[in-house]
């Protein structure tokens, strides 16, 4: 048992010495990890002169996975591009006439396919930084607005989403340990990722909102 423990701690120290001697000038690989997202923008929305409420904005954020594959080329300047399949949203309290309704909180949530681009410098052996631009397109939606639209005007409304590709961008650090790298990142929005149209006997109009987030992952390289 004695030599077997140590044949075994042996393999990982070899393991980890290769691996720690890992540094290409093209790296592939995958990577997964969690989204921590908010929706922001202007809270005044009026559905016609007698029923008027305001979708305020939330303090709270909403959890969603991120994962997907990366490819980097360079080592001290790099560039890297990613798709990522992103789940992101944000949490409201609706109010009707100043009055808080009675659905309470409303946890909007979206899937999107994302393709940020990141231009980085390496600090340091471990350490990194970058930032770049991103483009985002949504996939499906919960439905959750178009839910608290109907419940105060007691209608369908016919609200739909538009905007369903959004621009933005993605900025934050990075630490190589040979094959496994961590990251953390802030994202934000140019355009509103939920431009909001809807529809009814009365009147129609629409409104935006941009979205934000902090996004850690774990990647490693296949190659």
């Amino acid at each position: 048992m004695k030599n077997i423990m140590i044949a075994l701690c042996a393999m990982m120290i070899v393991s980890y010495s290769a691996s720690a001697q890992y540094d290409p000038s093209f790296r592939f690989g995958i990577k997964a990890g969690a989204n921590l997202s908010n929706i922001n923008g202007s809270n005044d929305l009026s559905l016609n002169s007698s029923n008027a409420f305001n979708f305020k904005d939330n303090d709270n954020r909403s959890l969603g996975f991120v994962g997907g594959v990366f490819f980097r080329f360079g080592k001290t300047f790099y560039v890297q591009p990613e798709f990522l399949l992103s789940q992101k949203g944000g949490k409201f309290n609706v109010y009707e006439d100043g009055v808080q309704n009675s659905d309470g909180k409303v946890d909007v949530r979206f899937s999107n396919l994302d393709v940020p681009v990141l231009f980085g410098i390496r600090v340091a052996r471990f350490f990194r930084i970058n930032v770049g631009p991103m483009a985002s397109l949504r996939m499906t939606s919960n439905g959750k607005i178009n839910d608290s639209f109907d419940a105060i005007t007691g209608s369908n409304s016919n609200a739909e989403f538009k905007n369903r590709l959004a621009y933005g961008y993605q900025a934050g650090v990075g630490f190589d340990f040979g094959r496994l790298m961590l990251d953390v990142r802030y994202e934000g929005n140019f355009t509103d990722i939920a431009n909001v149209k809807f529809n009814n006997a009365t009147t129609a109009s629409q409104f935006g909102k941009k979205g934000n987030l902090f996004q850690a992952t774990l990647g490693f390289s296949i190659l």
